[in-house]
């Protein structure tokens, strides 16, 4: 097959960011409302600044303002992480950096799979920051070993994933129709489950240990924690979802998570060095 008849990575990982969008939309219905928050604010900031417009388009970045820029996922084992830089690698997505997170007391080491140079960095930016747990930093034996067994047992990639994988690796590029089973097959990955694969004692035992830890060892795969939009204006992104709107958002997206958006935008403005968690995010997607 001759190489123009492939996919390029970019256009595979244009098609797999724009399709994990309309999958979270569906997952948390208050995140189309964001994004049409967002794409408003952003819109009424380029109208008031013609400077900062002019520099979007000098850097061909203005058509893709709102558009998701950075996503994250926590993995189990080395091999799902081994697994998963092969996938990212067929998006033309290259770990970069390496985050201790344990430092801030947080129980992964992590790093950022993105895009590299210019050009595609300006075909989309899309990233994904991924953490891979530290079963060494669970205290509890007995409690390690469960959650390793737990582990050991599932399969996040499914076999039309790994297929294409290996056809993709063998052949050294995917053909249109084969980028597109690619990209419905890897989302289902990223899926989110509403049936845990521990019990409810297993559950609560790994909650005590840290909510991270069951977050990851109680699901069947990787979903998607987070997805985040470009925003010109964090404040007023933050100011809407306060009061009196701030009821609406809670419906949908619940408190907790609202909270979180609130808590991280709250870094952002302010001194994003005295944690080391956030520093690491935000080094990861500069």
């Amino acid at each position: 097959m001759l190489s123009s008849t492939f996919m390029s990575g970019d256009a595979i990982r244009a098609a797999f960011s724009a399709a994990m969008s309309a999958m979270y939309r569906n997952e948390v219905l208050a995140y189309g409302m964001l994004m049409g928050l967002v794409a408003d604010i952003n819109a009424t900031m380029l109208e008031r600044q013609p400077g900062l417009r002019a520099r979007l388009e000098a850097t061909e970045t203005l058509d893709r303002i709102s558009q998701e820029r950075h996503g994250a996922i926590r993995l189990g084992t080395k091999a799902e992480l081994a697994m998963m830089r092969r996938v990212f690698a067929i998006m033309g997505m290259f770990p970069v950096d390496y985050y201790d997170l344990s430092e801030a007391g947080v129980p992964v080491h992590s790093t950022a799979f993105r895009p590299v140079g210019e050009e595609a960095l300006k075909i989309n930016p899309f990233r994904v920051f991924t953490s891979l747990l530290r079963l060494d930093l669970i205290a509890d034996p007995q409690l390690r070993d469960a959650a390793r067994e737990v582990l050991s047992r599932r399969r996040i990639f499914s076999d039309g994933a790994v297929a294409l994988v290996e056809k993709a690796e063998r052949d050294d590029g995917l053909s249109p129709e084969d980028g597109e089973r690619f990209v419905a097959e890897v989302l289902d990955t990223f899926r989110w489950h509403e049936q845990a694969s521990v019990d409810h004692a297993l559950y609560e035992r790994l909650l005590a240990a840290h909510r991270l830890i069951a977050d990851v060892v109680s699901f069947k795969g990787p979903h998607i924690n987070h997805l985040t939009p470009r925003t010109l204006d964090i404040d007023a992104v933050q100011d809407f979802t306060a009061s009196p709107n701030q009821k609406l958002f809670e419906a949908a997206l619940g408190a907790a998570v609202l909270n979180e958006f609130e808590h991280y935008a709250g870094i952002e403005r302010a001194s994003s060095k005295q944690c080391l968690a956030a520093a690491c995010a935000l080094s990861a997607v500069a």
